[in-house]
């Protein structure tokens, strides 16, 4: 289900983002991950009302 995969990714940008700071390269790759994810889940909402 893609709310565990929001987690799982949540967890691991938290996770690389106290490893290697912020602003690196890591963390925002991971970042847009879940951006993209998150995309997909709001798509699916916004589609499940119409």
């Amino acid at each position: 289900m893609i709310h565990i995969d929001i987690e799982v990714k949540r967890s691991e940008m938290h996770m690389i983002a106290s490893k290697f700071g912020m602003t690196a390269s890591k963390t925002v790759k991971c970042s847009q991950e879940l951006d993209t994810l998150l995309n997909c889940l709001q798509s699916y909402r916004r589609n499940k009302q119409n």
